[in-house]
Protein backbone atom coordinates (compact mmCIF):
# COMPACT_ATOMS: atom_id res chain seq x y z
CA UNK A 1 0.00 0.00 0.00
CA UNK A 2 1.30 3.45 -0.83
CA UNK A 3 1.18 6.58 1.27
CA UNK A 4 0.71 10.14 0.07
CA UNK A 5 2.83 13.15 0.98
CA UNK A 6 0.86 13.73 4.21
CA UNK A 7 1.75 10.26 5.49
CA UNK A 8 -1.81 9.00 5.39
CA UNK A 9 -2.94 5.92 3.53
CA UNK A 10 -5.08 6.76 0.47
CA UNK A 11 -8.50 5.17 0.34
CA UNK A 12 -8.77 1.95 -1.61
CA UNK A 13 -11.49 0.99 -4.06
CA UNK A 14 -12.22 1.11 -7.78
CA UNK A 15 -12.33 4.92 -7.96
CA UNK A 16 -8.91 5.30 -6.34
CA UNK A 17 -7.41 2.49 -8.43
CA UNK A 18 -8.59 4.25 -11.58
CA UNK A 19 -7.10 7.51 -10.30
CA UNK A 20 -3.73 5.83 -9.66
CA UNK A 21 -3.86 4.21 -13.09
CA UNK A 22 -4.39 7.55 -14.75
CA UNK A 23 -1.58 9.19 -12.77
CA UNK A 24 0.71 6.30 -13.68
CA UNK A 25 -0.04 6.86 -17.39
CA UNK A 26 0.50 10.61 -17.05
CA UNK A 27 3.78 10.43 -15.11
CA UNK A 28 5.36 7.39 -16.74
CA UNK A 29 8.60 5.61 -15.83
CA UNK A 30 10.38 5.92 -12.50
CA UNK A 31 8.63 9.17 -11.62
CA UNK A 32 5.45 7.16 -11.13
CA UNK A 33 6.82 4.33 -8.98
CA UNK A 34 5.23 5.83 -5.85
CA UNK A 35 1.80 5.16 -7.26
CA UNK A 36 2.26 1.45 -6.70
CA UNK A 37 0.32 0.87 -9.90
CA UNK A 38 1.64 -1.69 -12.37
CA UNK A 39 0.50 -1.40 -15.95
CA UNK A 40 -0.30 -4.47 -17.98
CA UNK A 41 -1.82 -5.33 -21.33
CA UNK A 42 -3.37 -2.40 -23.18
CA UNK A 43 -2.29 0.11 -20.52
CA UNK A 44 1.33 -1.01 -20.84
CA UNK A 45 1.13 -0.64 -24.62
CA UNK A 46 -0.35 2.88 -24.27
CA UNK A 47 2.44 3.78 -21.86
CA UNK A 48 5.02 2.52 -24.34
CA UNK A 49 3.55 4.66 -27.12
CA UNK A 50 3.59 7.73 -24.87
CA UNK A 51 7.15 7.03 -23.65
CA UNK A 52 8.41 6.67 -27.21
CA UNK A 53 7.32 10.25 -27.84
CA UNK A 54 7.53 12.04 -24.51
CA UNK A 55 10.27 10.06 -22.73
CA UNK A 56 14.02 10.27 -23.24
CA UNK A 57 13.53 8.64 -26.61
CA UNK A 58 11.75 11.81 -27.62
CA UNK A 59 13.35 15.10 -26.75
CA UNK A 60 16.11 15.45 -24.18
CA UNK A 61 14.61 16.61 -20.93
CA UNK A 62 11.20 15.15 -21.76
CA UNK A 63 8.61 15.00 -19.02
CA UNK A 64 8.45 11.22 -18.77
CA UNK A 65 10.76 8.93 -16.84
CA UNK A 66 14.53 9.11 -17.15
CA UNK A 67 14.90 5.34 -17.29
CA UNK A 68 12.49 4.80 -20.16
CA UNK A 69 11.70 1.25 -21.18
CA UNK A 70 11.35 2.38 -24.81
CA UNK A 71 14.15 3.74 -26.94
CA UNK A 72 12.03 6.26 -28.78
CA UNK A 73 10.98 6.27 -32.42
CA UNK A 74 14.43 6.60 -33.86
CA UNK A 75 14.80 7.42 -37.54
CA UNK A 76 13.17 4.34 -38.99
CA UNK A 77 10.10 4.79 -41.16
CA UNK A 78 8.79 1.27 -40.35
CA UNK A 79 9.06 1.87 -36.58
CA UNK A 80 7.31 5.21 -36.92
CA UNK A 81 4.56 3.63 -39.03
CA UNK A 82 4.05 0.98 -36.33
CA UNK A 83 3.92 3.67 -33.67
CA UNK A 84 1.36 5.62 -35.70
CA UNK A 85 -0.76 2.50 -35.93
CA UNK A 86 -0.46 1.97 -32.17
CA UNK A 87 -1.60 5.45 -31.19
CA UNK A 88 -4.57 5.23 -33.56
CA UNK A 89 -5.55 2.04 -31.75
CA UNK A 90 -5.23 3.44 -28.23
CA UNK A 91 -6.26 7.09 -28.53
CA UNK A 92 -9.12 9.08 -30.13
CA UNK A 93 -8.52 10.92 -33.40
CA UNK A 94 -8.15 14.35 -31.77
CA UNK A 95 -5.40 13.05 -29.46
CA UNK A 96 -3.69 11.22 -32.33
CA UNK A 97 -3.43 14.46 -34.29
CA UNK A 98 -1.82 16.24 -31.33
CA UNK A 99 0.67 13.40 -30.82
CA UNK A 100 1.55 13.39 -34.53
CA UNK A 101 2.29 17.12 -34.43
CA UNK A 102 4.38 16.66 -31.29
CA UNK A 103 6.30 13.81 -32.96
CA UNK A 104 7.10 15.97 -35.98
CA UNK A 105 8.26 18.84 -33.76
CA UNK A 106 10.07 16.91 -31.01
CA UNK A 107 11.65 14.13 -33.04
CA UNK A 108 12.33 15.90 -36.33
CA UNK A 109 10.23 13.47 -38.33
CA UNK A 110 9.61 15.78 -41.29
CA UNK A 111 11.96 13.77 -43.47
CA UNK A 112 10.06 10.59 -42.68
CA UNK A 113 6.87 12.16 -44.02
CA UNK A 114 8.45 11.71 -47.40
CA UNK A 115 8.04 7.94 -46.98
CA UNK A 116 4.84 6.55 -48.59
CA UNK A 117 4.51 3.90 -45.87
CA UNK A 118 4.37 6.52 -43.16
CA UNK A 119 1.95 8.76 -45.04
CA UNK A 120 -0.45 5.86 -45.40
CA UNK A 121 -0.39 5.37 -41.61
CA UNK A 122 -0.97 8.94 -40.43
CA UNK A 123 -4.23 10.45 -39.20
CA UNK A 124 -4.64 13.25 -41.73
CA UNK A 125 -5.49 16.76 -40.53
CA UNK A 126 -4.91 20.40 -41.52
CA UNK A 127 -1.56 20.57 -39.74
CA UNK A 128 -0.23 17.48 -41.47
CA UNK A 129 -1.29 18.98 -44.82
CA UNK A 130 0.67 22.12 -43.94
CA UNK A 131 3.75 20.02 -43.20
CA UNK A 132 3.40 18.10 -46.47
CA UNK A 133 3.04 21.31 -48.45
CA UNK A 134 6.19 22.73 -46.86
CA UNK A 135 8.01 19.55 -47.98
CA UNK A 136 6.45 19.56 -51.45
CA UNK A 137 9.55 20.56 -53.39
CA UNK A 138 11.71 17.97 -51.63
CA UNK A 139 9.20 15.16 -52.02
CA UNK A 140 10.28 12.25 -54.23
CA UNK A 141 7.97 11.24 -57.07
CA UNK A 142 7.20 7.93 -55.36
CA UNK A 143 5.64 9.84 -52.46
CA UNK A 144 3.76 12.60 -54.27
CA UNK A 145 0.71 10.55 -55.21
CA UNK A 146 0.34 9.31 -51.64
CA UNK A 147 0.74 12.87 -50.37
CA UNK A 148 -1.92 14.12 -52.76
CA UNK A 149 -4.28 11.41 -51.55
CA UNK A 150 -3.72 12.49 -47.94
CA UNK A 151 -4.28 16.15 -48.84
CA UNK A 152 -7.38 15.34 -50.88
CA UNK A 153 -8.95 13.44 -47.97
CA UNK A 154 -8.49 16.45 -45.67
CA UNK A 155 -9.79 18.87 -48.31
CA UNK A 156 -12.87 16.77 -49.01
CA UNK A 157 -13.64 16.53 -45.29
CA UNK A 158 -13.33 20.31 -44.96
CA UNK A 159 -15.57 20.91 -47.98
CA UNK A 160 -18.26 18.66 -46.48
CA UNK A 161 -18.08 20.62 -43.24
CA UNK A 162 -17.96 24.13 -44.69
CA UNK A 163 -19.39 24.30 -48.21
CA UNK A 164 -23.15 24.12 -47.66
CA UNK A 165 -23.26 26.74 -44.92
CA UNK A 166 -20.92 29.05 -46.82
CA UNK A 167 -23.05 28.93 -49.97
CA UNK A 168 -26.30 29.40 -48.04
CA UNK A 169 -24.97 32.33 -46.00
CA UNK A 170 -23.49 34.15 -48.97
CA UNK A 171 -26.46 33.50 -51.24
CA UNK A 172 -28.69 35.18 -48.66
CA UNK A 173 -26.28 38.10 -48.34
CA UNK A 174 -26.06 38.54 -52.10
CA UNK A 175 -29.85 38.53 -52.42
CA UNK A 176 -30.24 41.06 -49.63
CA UNK A 177 -27.58 43.29 -51.15
CA UNK A 178 -29.57 43.50 -54.40
CA UNK A 179 -32.59 45.52 -53.21
CA UNK A 180 -35.53 46.21 -55.50
CA UNK A 181 -38.25 48.86 -55.07
CA UNK A 182 -41.21 46.95 -56.55
CA UNK A 183 -40.85 43.49 -55.03
CA UNK A 184 -43.23 40.61 -55.19
CA UNK A 185 -44.99 39.81 -51.93
CA UNK A 186 -42.60 36.97 -51.04
CA UNK A 187 -39.57 39.17 -51.74
CA UNK A 188 -40.50 42.06 -49.42
CA UNK A 189 -37.88 42.92 -46.80
CA UNK A 190 -40.34 43.90 -44.06
CA UNK A 191 -37.73 45.20 -41.60
CA UNK A 192 -36.36 47.75 -44.07
CA UNK A 193 -39.78 48.53 -45.48
CA UNK A 194 -41.15 49.42 -42.04
CA UNK A 195 -38.11 51.54 -41.17
CA UNK A 196 -38.35 53.38 -44.49
CA UNK A 197 -42.06 54.18 -43.88
CA UNK A 198 -42.10 55.10 -40.18
CA UNK A 199 -43.05 58.67 -41.15
CA UNK A 200 -46.31 57.19 -42.42
CA UNK A 201 -47.30 55.75 -39.05
CA UNK A 202 -51.05 56.17 -38.27
CA UNK A 203 -51.46 56.11 -34.48
CA UNK A 204 -55.26 55.83 -34.64
CA UNK A 205 -54.89 52.57 -36.54
CA UNK A 206 -51.61 51.47 -34.94
CA UNK A 207 -50.07 50.74 -38.31
CA UNK A 208 -47.60 51.99 -40.90
CA UNK A 209 -48.70 52.78 -44.46
CA UNK A 210 -45.98 51.28 -46.70
CA UNK A 211 -45.82 53.83 -49.51
CA UNK A 212 -42.49 52.37 -50.63
CA UNK A 213 -41.76 48.64 -50.58
CA UNK A 214 -38.19 47.40 -50.28
CA UNK A 215 -37.46 43.82 -51.28
CA UNK A 216 -34.76 41.28 -51.73
CA UNK A 217 -33.47 40.77 -55.24
CA UNK A 218 -34.06 37.29 -56.58
CA UNK A 219 -30.99 35.20 -57.18
CA UNK A 220 -29.61 35.83 -60.62
CA UNK A 221 -27.10 34.09 -62.82
CA UNK A 222 -25.13 37.29 -63.35
CA UNK A 223 -22.07 38.07 -61.25
CA UNK A 224 -22.98 40.36 -58.36
CA UNK A 225 -19.69 40.61 -56.48
CA UNK A 226 -15.98 40.15 -57.13
CA UNK A 227 -13.94 38.49 -54.37
CA UNK A 228 -10.14 38.52 -54.20
CA UNK A 229 -8.50 36.24 -51.64
CA UNK A 230 -4.91 37.40 -51.05
CA UNK A 231 -3.10 34.78 -48.98
CA UNK A 232 0.24 35.02 -47.22
CA UNK A 233 2.03 31.70 -47.82
CA UNK A 234 4.84 32.19 -45.32
CA UNK A 235 5.48 29.12 -43.16
CA UNK A 236 3.51 30.38 -40.15
CA UNK A 237 0.33 30.62 -42.25
CA UNK A 238 0.12 26.94 -43.25
CA UNK A 239 -3.30 26.17 -41.73
CA UNK A 240 -4.71 29.42 -43.09
CA UNK A 241 -3.53 28.53 -46.60
CA UNK A 242 -5.34 25.18 -46.39
CA UNK A 243 -8.63 26.68 -45.24
CA UNK A 244 -8.42 29.63 -47.64
CA UNK A 245 -7.89 27.29 -50.58
CA UNK A 246 -10.97 25.29 -49.64
CA UNK A 247 -13.07 28.43 -49.22
CA UNK A 248 -11.70 29.78 -52.49
CA UNK A 249 -12.94 26.69 -54.31
CA UNK A 250 -16.36 26.96 -52.64
CA UNK A 251 -16.72 30.65 -53.55
CA UNK A 252 -15.56 29.96 -57.11
CA UNK A 253 -18.40 27.43 -57.47
CA UNK A 254 -20.99 30.21 -56.91
CA UNK A 255 -22.14 31.76 -60.20
CA UNK A 256 -22.99 35.09 -58.54
CA UNK A 257 -19.38 35.57 -57.41
CA UNK A 258 -16.25 36.08 -59.46
CA UNK A 259 -13.45 34.76 -57.25
CA UNK A 260 -9.70 35.29 -57.63
CA UNK A 261 -7.10 33.58 -55.43
CA UNK A 262 -3.64 35.08 -55.07
CA UNK A 263 -0.82 33.69 -52.90
CA UNK A 264 2.36 35.52 -52.04
CA UNK A 265 5.62 35.56 -50.15
CA UNK A 266 8.17 37.90 -51.73
CA UNK A 267 6.68 36.92 -55.11
CA UNK A 268 3.03 36.86 -56.20
CA UNK A 269 1.30 33.90 -57.84
CA UNK A 270 -2.26 33.96 -59.21
CA UNK A 271 -3.84 30.51 -58.77
CA UNK A 272 -7.32 31.46 -59.96
CA UNK A 273 -7.26 29.06 -62.89
CA UNK A 274 -6.81 26.15 -60.46
CA UNK A 275 -9.74 26.97 -58.21
CA UNK A 276 -11.84 24.12 -59.52
CA UNK A 277 -9.57 21.79 -57.53
CA UNK A 278 -8.29 23.09 -54.16
CA UNK A 279 -5.72 20.27 -54.02
CA UNK A 280 -4.08 21.74 -57.13
CA UNK A 281 -4.19 25.14 -55.45
CA UNK A 282 -2.45 23.79 -52.36
CA UNK A 283 0.28 22.07 -54.33
CA UNK A 284 0.73 25.31 -56.24
CA UNK A 285 1.71 27.13 -53.06
CA UNK A 286 5.26 27.45 -51.77
CA UNK A 287 5.11 27.58 -47.98
CA UNK A 288 7.99 29.44 -46.38
CA UNK A 289 10.08 32.39 -47.48
CA UNK A 290 9.65 36.10 -46.84
CA UNK A 291 6.66 38.41 -47.08
CA UNK A 292 5.89 41.36 -49.37
CA UNK A 293 2.30 42.39 -48.69
CA UNK A 294 2.65 45.62 -50.61
CA UNK A 295 3.58 43.79 -53.82
CA UNK A 296 0.68 41.38 -53.39
CA UNK A 297 -1.84 44.19 -52.82
CA UNK A 298 -0.45 46.03 -55.82
CA UNK A 299 -1.25 43.02 -57.98
CA UNK A 300 -4.74 42.64 -56.47
CA UNK A 301 -5.44 46.34 -56.94
CA UNK A 302 -4.54 46.06 -60.62
CA UNK A 303 -7.21 43.36 -61.05
CA UNK A 304 -10.08 45.38 -59.59
CA UNK A 305 -12.55 46.57 -62.26
CA UNK A 306 -15.66 47.19 -60.12
CA UNK A 307 -14.50 48.72 -56.82
CA UNK A 308 -17.97 49.21 -55.36
CA UNK A 309 -18.75 45.53 -55.93
CA UNK A 310 -15.41 44.07 -54.82
CA UNK A 311 -14.37 42.42 -51.57
CA UNK A 312 -10.63 41.99 -50.96
CA UNK A 313 -9.66 39.57 -48.19
CA UNK A 314 -6.04 39.79 -47.03
CA UNK A 315 -5.02 36.77 -44.92
CA UNK A 316 -1.68 37.51 -43.30
CA UNK A 317 0.05 37.88 -39.93
CA UNK A 318 1.14 41.31 -41.28
CA UNK A 319 4.88 40.83 -40.76
CA UNK A 320 5.65 42.98 -43.77
CA UNK A 321 8.99 42.69 -45.53
CA UNK A 322 8.05 45.21 -48.21
CA UNK A 323 7.29 48.91 -48.02
CA UNK A 324 4.99 49.52 -45.06
CA UNK A 325 3.75 53.00 -45.98
CA UNK A 326 3.00 51.93 -49.55
CA UNK A 327 1.02 48.97 -48.26
CA UNK A 328 -1.12 51.22 -46.08
CA UNK A 329 -1.60 53.71 -48.93
CA UNK A 330 -2.89 50.92 -51.18
CA UNK A 331 -5.40 49.79 -48.57
CA UNK A 332 -6.57 53.39 -48.08
CA UNK A 333 -6.91 53.88 -51.84
CA UNK A 334 -8.91 50.69 -52.28
CA UNK A 335 -11.28 51.61 -49.47
CA UNK A 336 -11.70 55.13 -50.83
CA UNK A 337 -12.72 53.68 -54.20
CA UNK A 338 -15.47 51.63 -52.57
CA UNK A 339 -13.70 48.27 -52.06
CA UNK A 340 -14.71 46.30 -48.98
CA UNK A 341 -11.35 45.37 -47.41
CA UNK A 342 -11.09 42.56 -44.86
CA UNK A 343 -7.90 41.70 -42.96
CA UNK A 344 -7.66 38.26 -41.34
CA UNK A 345 -4.62 37.56 -39.18
CA UNK A 346 -5.38 33.85 -39.49
CA UNK A 347 -8.06 31.62 -40.93
CA UNK A 348 -7.84 28.59 -38.67
CA UNK A 349 -9.09 27.01 -35.45
CA UNK A 350 -5.94 27.97 -33.58
CA UNK A 351 -7.16 31.20 -31.96
CA UNK A 352 -5.27 34.50 -31.85
CA UNK A 353 -1.95 34.17 -33.73
CA UNK A 354 1.30 36.04 -33.38
CA UNK A 355 1.05 39.13 -35.60
CA UNK A 356 2.46 42.61 -36.18
CA UNK A 357 0.46 44.75 -33.79
CA UNK A 358 1.59 48.07 -35.29
CA UNK A 359 0.43 47.12 -38.77
CA UNK A 360 -2.84 45.75 -37.37
CA UNK A 361 -3.47 49.02 -35.54
CA UNK A 362 -2.65 51.05 -38.66
CA UNK A 363 -5.12 49.03 -40.74
CA UNK A 364 -7.75 49.39 -38.03
CA UNK A 365 -7.31 53.16 -38.18
CA UNK A 366 -8.09 52.95 -41.91
CA UNK A 367 -11.35 51.16 -41.16
CA UNK A 368 -9.99 47.69 -41.94
CA UNK A 369 -9.81 45.98 -38.53
CA UNK A 370 -7.44 43.01 -38.43
CA UNK A 371 -8.59 39.92 -36.52
CA UNK A 372 -8.22 36.16 -36.40
CA UNK A 373 -11.12 34.25 -37.90
CA UNK A 374 -12.21 30.64 -37.45
CA UNK A 375 -13.48 28.69 -40.47
CA UNK A 376 -16.95 28.61 -38.90
CA UNK A 377 -17.02 32.42 -38.66
CA UNK A 378 -15.70 33.07 -42.17
CA UNK A 379 -19.09 32.82 -43.97
CA UNK A 380 -20.52 35.47 -41.62
CA UNK A 381 -17.53 37.73 -42.21
CA UNK A 382 -17.95 37.43 -45.97
CA UNK A 383 -21.71 38.00 -45.74
CA UNK A 384 -21.14 41.20 -43.75
CA UNK A 385 -18.57 42.41 -46.30
CA UNK A 386 -20.93 41.68 -49.19
CA UNK A 387 -23.74 43.60 -47.51
CA UNK A 388 -21.37 46.43 -46.51
CA UNK A 389 -22.26 46.19 -42.85
CA UNK A 390 -19.92 46.04 -39.79
CA UNK A 391 -17.82 42.91 -39.64
CA UNK A 392 -18.43 40.43 -36.79
CA UNK A 393 -15.01 40.98 -35.19
CA UNK A 394 -14.35 38.47 -32.36
CA UNK A 395 -12.59 39.38 -29.13
CA UNK A 396 -8.80 39.16 -29.32
CA UNK A 397 -7.49 40.12 -25.91
CA UNK A 398 -3.94 38.85 -26.29
CA UNK A 399 -2.02 37.51 -29.26
CA UNK A 400 -0.48 34.09 -28.98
Amino acid sequence: MTTNTTGTTPPSGPANDERLRRWRLVLGGDSAESTGCTLTGRDAAMDGALTALYGDGGKEGGSRGRNSRAAGLGASAPSVARWLGDIRTYFPSSVVQVMQRDAIDRLGLSALLLEPEMLEAVEADVHLVGTLLSLNKAMPETTKETARAVVRKVVEDLEKRLAARTRATLTGALDRSAKIDRPRHHDIDWDRTIRANLKNYLPEYGTVVPERLIGYGRAARSVKKDVILCIDQSGSMAASVVYASVFGAVLASMHTLRTRLVVFDTAVVDLTDQLDDPVDVLFGTQLGGGTDINRALSYCQSRITRPADTVVVLISDLYEGGIRNEMLKRVAAMKASGVQFVTLLALSDEGAPAYDRDHAAALGALGAPAFACTPDLFPEVMAAAVEKRPLPVPDMDTPR
